[in-house]
């Protein structure tokens, strides 16, 4: 198949290949993904690490803590609260340091629009 890309933005319109390549929006990309990637993968190596202590070291995650709390559900509990934890520190790192660049390349490609019309 061929490339639709092309070199020329559209008559009054605008190159969004030229603003996805712009240094203001590969920023925002590198910060984004500097973020995601390694939380992505020390989300995956915590629940790894649970799914193989559970199927690989039953004795461990039975022995109880208090009563009839076990590691292993406190292991699992502590799935859900590492999901809302990583969901808030997201949220966190997003207004303050993806949603300004993004507020940037949003008013800046209004602008643009507005003046070609």
């Amino acid at each position: 198949m061929s490339d639709p890309r092309t070199d020329t933005a559209p008559p009054g319109g605008i190159d969004y290949i030229e603003v996805e390549e712009s240094p203001r929006f590969t920023e925002l990309k590198r910060r984004q993904r500097g973020f995601v990637f390694p939380m992505a993968i020390a989300f995956l190596v915590w629940y790894f690490a649970y799914v193989l202590l559970s199927s690989f070291a039953p004795e461990f995650m039975a022995q109880r803590v208090w009563g009839d709390i076990t590691v292993g559900l406190i292991f699992g509990l502590g799935q859900f609260v590492t999901t809302f934890a990583i969901t808030m520190t997201y949220v966190w790192y997003a207004n303050r340091k993806l949603d300004p660049i993004a507020e940037e390349i949003r008013d800046e490609l209004e602008a643009r629009q507005e003046a070609s019309v």
